[in-house]
């Protein structure tokens, strides 16, 4: 896969949506950069911060993943995987979900997908050695052009949804006691129930991350 590296850019998600729209660049591509300004977070919050810490975004063809993955759960499919590549450099983190990345009871990062015409942009924010973001970091020593060929060597072998999600269970367990924003409204996951596609049960209705 190719890789623009770039020293400061003010969303890598951003850029590369933009890119592909307009053609510049085509799937499949990341962007990795030292310094980011004005990335993109959950509910329209930014992700930013300095070099050592993790901003990356990478866009795959809808038709190279896996025939059985849930696109509105493809933030848990793309964080499962980078929680898994963590988990090779010795970094204990778990996914909250849908798409968030803890350290115990305190966020170190995220993940956020969008599909753009036939292509699916991934951007995913880690504070590896420090906070700007008001967010726990993992003062971890890996460097984050190594995370992401990790990453996207582990990424390329586009596991089964099924495989991911067997998983993914047994952690889910661990977001019990936190809640989580759906259209603005807060809601507890401690009577949840996870469903084979990703989504949740509360309250008698179907949640999905979108997102």
């Amino acid at each position: 896969m190719e890789i623009k590296y770039f020293k400061r850019l003010d969303s890598t998600q951003t850029y590369l949506v933009e890119q592909i729209q307009k053609g510049r660049l085509i799937a499949p591509v990341a962007v990795i950069t030292a310094e980011q300004k004005a990335g993109i977070g959950s509910r329209n919050n930014r992700w930013s911060g300095g070099e050592g810490n993790f901003f990356a975004s990478v866009a795959v063809l809808l038709e190279t993943l896996p025939s059985d993955l849930p696109l509105a759960s493809a933030s848990i499919y793309f964080s499962y995987i980078m929680k898994q590549t963590l988990r090779e450099f010795h970094e204990d983190i778990w996914l909250k979900w849908p798409n968030d990345f803890y350290k115990n009871d305190t966020k170190v990062g995220g993940t956020i997908t969008q599909k753009v015409k036939r292509t699916l942009v991934c951007g995913i924010g880690i504070n590896l050695k420090e906070s700007k973001n008001g967010y726990a970091a993992l003062q971890s020593d890996i460097a984050p052009k190594i995370l992401l060929q990790a990453y996207l060597e582990a990424l390329e072998k586009f596991p089964k949804w099924k495989h991911v999600f067997s998983q993914y269970e047994i952690e889910f367990e661990q977001s019990r006691k936190f809640s989580v924003h759906i259209k603005n409204d807060k809601k507890s996951l401690k009577t949840a129930s996870l469903q084979e596609d990703g989504s949740l049960m509360i309250e008698g209705k179907r949640m999905y991350s979108l997102r």
